[in-house]
């Protein structure tokens, strides 16, 4: 008879495969354009992420600040859609010490950086009421729908612009298109554990993800 750690563990496995079915089907109506191709240290990233299993089977999303762009991926990690996004203003993969305390008029351009790390997201609420998906809730970083803080910074525009220079403005946190944080991202991740991995800019990525650094682990034979 099967024992209730193994029930549970097939239940976990039944639904993120009904979740992950559920978002493919919304990511081809959110968006009629193809999946962008991975950037190479997205792809050298998922492929440690698979070999290493550090996603533990559950969904996650990668972004690359370079690019300017994430991707979204299921629990067998299958690639299952992709956005562009808005990060940081400043180049760098920490967040400045005490910026969580100020208010937005007072960080200084340099200040403006999304963190590189793996998080694991959390739901939650920002001060307006807006549901958001957490990525360092002690830096004040999340992820959430493009909204406009200052209207001489045009984000709504920079979302649009193919350029990923363009779509470096905001103050840490990752601007997504309506669109496809509501039809993709909180359906999905807002119901599930889930990982993001942000890449570095500044480092080596071993450096930031350990599982990536050697030895890497061998597959067993089977």
């Amino acid at each position: 008879m099967p024992t209730p750690k193994l029930l549970h563990a097939l239940a976990r496995r039944v639904r993120y495969r009904l979740m992950a079915v559920g978002l493919a089907l919304i990511t081809a109506s959110a968006t009629a354009a193809p999946v962008v191709a991975l950037t190479s240290d997205a792809r050298e990233l998922v492929g440690h992420v698979r070999l290493s299993n550090d996603h533990r089977g559950a969904p996650f999303l990668v972004l690359d600040k370079r690019a300017a762009r994430l991707w979204v991926f299921d629990a067998q990690a299958r690639l299952l859609g992709s956005a562009p996004v808005l990060v940081g203003l400043a180049v760098g993969d920490d967040t400045v010490p005490g910026v969580a305390e100020l208010p937005l008029s007072e960080i200084v351009d340099a200040a403006r950086t999304t963190p590189a790390g793996r998080f694991v997201m959390e739901p939650g609420r920002n001060l307006h009421g807006d549901d958001i998906l957490w990525i360092d809730y002690a830096a004040a970083v999340s992820m959430h729908r493009v909204r406009s803080v200052n209207a001489g910074e045009r984000r709504l525009a920079r979302l649009a612009s193919p350029r990923a220079a363009d779509r470096r403005i905001s103050y840490g946190c990752i601007n997504v298109p309506i669109a496809f944080f509501n039809r993709v991202l909180m359906p999905f991740f807002a119901e599930s554990r889930a990982i993001a991995y942000v890449l570095p800019e500044t480092r080596p990525m071993a450096a930031v993800f350990p599982f990536m650094a050697p030895p890497f682990p061998i597959a067993e034979s089977r």
